[in-house]
């Protein structure tokens, strides 16, 4: 009696499984049944934001739902992360973030409002962007070269700027700091325009800056462009060299990027599912042209590799961080 009770107990503990494993998927195609929200730090009309309502766009058409994008910009980006972690937990709540909210505020902040580990479940990657080593028009620095020797010569006399503590402006030249051994200022501009301006004119030796931010200023003629912080040329800019070939050191890189995350724990096939289809909406060419505007490229990767380009991010940045001794609270 007990062998045949434990025999049926194996079998339906069999066909539970196997009943499982054909719900889940099937579960998948029919999701979502109900609209989708994407929640974004960022304001209305900032670049990571439109290229969000361009997929939302996308995806709608895809899923037959509606699919929203809801702005909660300010507190770094807390508000947003906080409407994240008290919405639905099936999937049809999505947030962006940015590489600042994974690799900077953990290392900037004793206590984080989330945990970016136990939080979030990243997706995909939605752009990445590359940034340029911007100087004023009429500067006598002609290379990275030239900056790394300058400020070898005078300790803590050059500067550079950025918007705030722990952009990607402001660690990327963090992150020169710590490859060259240099010290050097970083100066703390109200706004973007202001930053820009301040190079153009001289207050600033230099200051990093992406298409969509130093590009209007380039354009004009009041800044120039002598290096991009990527591993080779931007297709837009041939004739701008690396940063290391224009004297700086090997190995230097420097990316501002976004993602898509669900909420932890959310059934595999679901996961699955929106990469798939924000993977196929990204890889239009429409999309394309519009990523061209702003400087973006998309950067497909499977989970498992992003997590651990997040990760190497992560570490890399707690060690500039570290050096440069700075803090959020």
């Amino acid at each position: 009696m007990t062998k045949t009770l434990t025999r049926r107990a194996a079998i339906g503990v069999a066909a539970a499984a196997a009943l499982m494993a054909t719900v889940l998927p099937t579960q998948a195609q029919e999701w979502p049944t109900k609209p989708v929200r994407i929640i974004t730090p960022f304001p209305a009309g900032a670049g990571p934001e439109a290229v969000v309502r361009v997929l939302a766009e996308k995806l709608q058409k895809k899923w037959g739902q509606p699919v929203v994008v809801e702005n909660k910009p300010g507190a770094n980006g807390f508000i947003a992360i906080d409407a994240f972690k008290r919405g639905a937990t099936d999937g049809t709540d999505l947030i962006q973030l940015d590489n600042v909210h994974l690799v900077a505020y953990p290392h900037l902040f004793k206590k984080l409002p989330y945990d970016p580990a136990k939080d979030f479940e990243q997706i995909a990657p939605l752009f990445r962007t590359y940034f340029f080593v911007g100087v004023g028009s009429g500067s006598k620095y002609k290379t990275v070269g030239d900056i790394i020797a300058d400020a070898k010569a005078h300790p803590g006399v050059l500067n550079y700027g950025s918007w705030s503590v722990g952009n990607p402006v402001h660690l990327g030249s963090a992150l020169l700091e710590a490859m060259t051994n240099t010290e050097m200022q970083h100066v703390i501009y109200k706004e973007t325009s202001m930053l820009y301006t301040g190079v153009a004119n001289g207050e600033l030796n230099f200051a990093l800056g992406s298409l969509a931010t130093a590009g209007p200023m380039q354009r004009s003629g009041k800044i120039k462009f002598i290096a991009v912080t990527a591993p080779k040329r931007h297709p837009a800019f041939p004739d701008v060299p690396t940063v290391a070939e224009s004297g700086g050191p090997a190995g230097y890189e420097v990316t501002g990027w976004t993602t898509i995350a669900v909420p932890k724990g959310l059934p595999k096939a679901v996961a699955d599912k929106i990469q798939k289809d924000i993977e196929a909406a990204l890889s239009e060419p429409d999309i394309k042209e519009r990523y061209a505007t702003f400087g973006y490229e998309t950067f497909p990767t499977t989970r498992d590799q992003f997590n651990a380009f997040i990760a190497a991010e992560s570490a890399k940045y707690d060690a500039v961080i570290k050096r440069a001794k700075v803090a959020l609270d």
